[in-house]
């Protein structure tokens, strides 16, 4: 499997768009993989819109994620320079001043647009390490595949079992972690509660104890889509320390209210297959 993904990744673009598109009509027209999950979420989400707008989303959807696959492949071994064409950090001087002063950040994102290229223009032009902090895959190839790949320019990615850790033992270092973090907390976990795309959803709430632990900001990192293959990123600080008990509104509060803004401005560019509303508020209780 490892052997396959590194022959993918020396795929010229072109061809791995290609792939893209193979992979969306199989997955949406064939298989119909999570297509009911994927509606559900939308109508729950714009309820506004009539079904023939929601059907439109979600079929651009799909096909944004089978060329953003493709994509991903061929930034696993892009030049720095090429990725650096293809993702414009409008506005890179917070997160710079922040490395100048050799001050640890917080970065979040989510699943919207190509994540990948963002976390390898992002250790391409900000010329520092990023930290990745992830979910390790269950094959072991795959995971080094990915390891190894996201560590190009320099970071070095960390199991979430691990992130504690690896936390305590860098705590002396100025380090960029990265957190794609619009994923849903395991229902024992602490989590945060908040109104988001019409429904009651929970967020993580580890970055604010990050933050806290380092005396780090926090930046909201929003990726755009200019065209096939092109993006624009921008940084929106959420919050700098000194920090009060009581943070308000709190920073995964900020965090949630950004990534709504960027979803609802361009929704199809979000990942409406993840299943972000697993169980309903107090199901944890």
């Amino acid at each position: 499997m490892r052997l396959l993904l590194r022959s993918l990744a020396r795929w010229p673009l072109w061809a791995l768009y290609g792939l893209g598109a193979v992979i969306y009509f199989i997955a949406f027209r064939i298989l119909r993989w999570h297509v009911a999950l994927a509606s559900r979420n939308l109508a729950n989400a714009f309820p506004e819109k009539s079904d023939a707008e929601r059907a439109a989303i979600l079929k651009e959807s799909y096909w944004n994620l089978g060329q953003t696959l493709g994509e991903a492949f061929w930034g696993f071994r892009a030049p720095s320079e090429e990725l650096r064409r293809r993702v414009v950090i409008e506005n890179r001087e917070p997160v710079l001043r922040y490395a100048a002063e050799k001050r640890s950040v917080i970065l979040l994102t989510a699943h919207m647009c190509n994540w990948e290229w963002l976390l390898q223009a992002g250790g391409a032009e900000l010329g520092f390490p990023i930290d990745v902090v992830y979910k390790p895959i269950r094959l072991a190839s795959v995971d080094e595949f990915f390891r190894e790949a996201r560590s190009r320019f320099g970071g070095k990615p960390i199991t979430i079992d691990r992130f504690v850790y690896e936390l305590m033992r860098r705590a002396s270092e100025a380090r960029a972690y990265a957190l794609v973090a619009d994923q849903t907390p395991v229902r024992k976990a602490d989590k945060h509660w908040t109104r988001f795309l019409n429904q009651d959803t929970a967020f993580y709430v580890g970055a604010d104890k990050i933050a806290r632990f380092l005396d780090a900001p926090v930046v909201y990192v929003a990726m755009r889509r200019v065209r096939r293959g092109y993006y624009a990123a921008r940084i929106h600080v959420l919050a700098e320390p000194p920090y009060d008990a009581d943070l308000e509104p709190p920073l995964i509060e900020r965090y949630a209210r950004r990534l709504e803004d960027e979803i609802r401005a361009h929704p199809a560019d979000w990942l409406w297959v993840h299943n972000k509303w697993k169980y309903a508020k107090g199901a944890d209780e």
